[in-house]
């Protein structure tokens, strides 16, 4: 039997373009090449994202732990493992369960609602100004605790009364941007240049409120002014999360709302989504975060303003970048705590929203020097 002298069909000559070097792996139609392309694009942005997330939960615990044992009685990584094991024995038991983790608890949940409202509010509206303290709900939350603090009568032993004016002005600030804003549909533009008119506005009303009151009203709002974690116990750390997980609830079922709201309106409404309520469940949603979160530490400076573009600057894909927006305000609001109670001198002891604000207050300078704003 003579053999066949005809070489096998291969590559192009199969009717299919043969890869580098006769690779079979990189053969196929132009369409099977883009799709694995478009493969290794999604896995390699997907190893980034989980690569992104560990390093960041793994700086927040570092910095947590730092926050557990640094103090005027320091303590040990063990003795602080051991207390939060349920160790009674030792004399850091109290002290880390009474005295410390509470303040770290309420730092972390502060910041995490600070985070995802500040990711949620830059997203919706397209505008990386578009932030609860730069827009007024900070501030609105802010004047509704003072006022309620040095007209109202209401005292620090008011446990809900003072949080329920906070948030009482935190959302009529937003009720009133989105009412301002609105000309037959809502862009980020106009409601960060109302929001800045408001926020101007806010704060005007708590110096004035401020100034008339006596010394001792007016230390006692400080903390409505500058942001604080030193008010920091058991109760208001439960109520927090209550009020924190549910709203993350909620964000978590519009989430693919708000995926499909980022491609455009005009193709969102194609795919079944209604644009404008969408969006305004969205910042609504921004808006009770900031709140709850104002009425707890009061306005943080900037946590919301800095933690999203960082984190999606980390990821470099565009995406929401929710959690890991969460993780940055976590390291950012620990960070700036650790700071403010143990690495400054002892004459110079201030809040965490004086450090947040030393921190973010550049990077505004910075972002508006670069050019990086841009209209919705």
């Amino acid at each position: 039997m003579t053999p066949s002298l005809t070489p096998p069909l291969t590559g192009t000559a199969a009717g299919r373009p043969a890869g580098p070097a006769g690779d079979p792996a990189q053969a196929g139609t132009p369409r099977e090449v883009a799709a694995r392309g478009l493969a290794a694009g999604r896995r390699a942005r997907r190893r980034r994202q989980v690569l992104v997330t560990l390093v960041l939960l793994a700086l927040a615990v570092a910095l947590s732990v730092a926050a557990l044992m640094m103090g005027d009685y320091r303590l040990s990584v063990g003795e602080v493992l051991a207390a939060l094991a349920g160790d009674e024995d030792g004399a850091g038991h109290f002290i880390v369960m009474e005295l410390r983790l509470p303040r770290l608890v309420l730092g972390i949940l502060v910041g995490v609602a600070f985070g995802v409202a500040g990711a949620l509010f830059q997203s919706v509206l397209r505008n990386p100004l578009a932030s609860p303290d730069i827009i007024g709900i900070s501030q609105g939350a802010s004047a509704g605790a003072v006022a309620a603090l040095l007209l109202g009568g209401a005292t620090s032993a008011a446990r809900y009364g003072v949080p329920l004016a906070a948030l009482a002005g935190g959302f009529s600030v937003g009720i009133l941007l989105y009412l301002v804003a609105w000309r037959d549909g809502m862009t980020g533009h106009r409601f960060v240049l109302a929001g800045i008119g408001v926020a101007y506005a806010c704060t005007s009303v708590t110096g004035y409120l401020l100034t008339r009151s006596e010394v001792q009203e007016a230390q006692a709002a400080l903390l409505w002014v500058t942001g604080s974690l030193g008010q920091a116990e058991w109760t208001l750390v439960r109520t927090l999360a209550v009020g924190v997980g549910v709203l993350l609830a909620l964000v978590a079922l519009t989430a693919r709302g708000l995926d499909l709201l980022l491609l455009g309106d005009d193709q969102a409404g194609s795919l079944g989504l209604r644009p404008e309520v969408t969006r305004a469940a969205v910042v609504a949603l921004g808006v009770g975060l900031a709140c709850v979160a104002t009425a707890a530490a009061g306005p943080v400076a900037f946590v919301a303003f800095t933690a999203p573009p960082v984190a999606r600057r980390l990821l470099g894909d565009g995406t929401l970048a929710l959690l890991q927006s969460a993780l940055v305000a976590v390291v950012l609001v620990v960070g700036a705590d650790i700071v403010a109670q143990h690495l400054l001198p002892a004459d110079l002891s201030v809040p965490v929203g004086v450090v947040t604000g030393a921190i973010g207050g550049p990077y505004l300078i910075w972002l508006m020097a670069s050019g990086r704003t841009r209209r919705a």
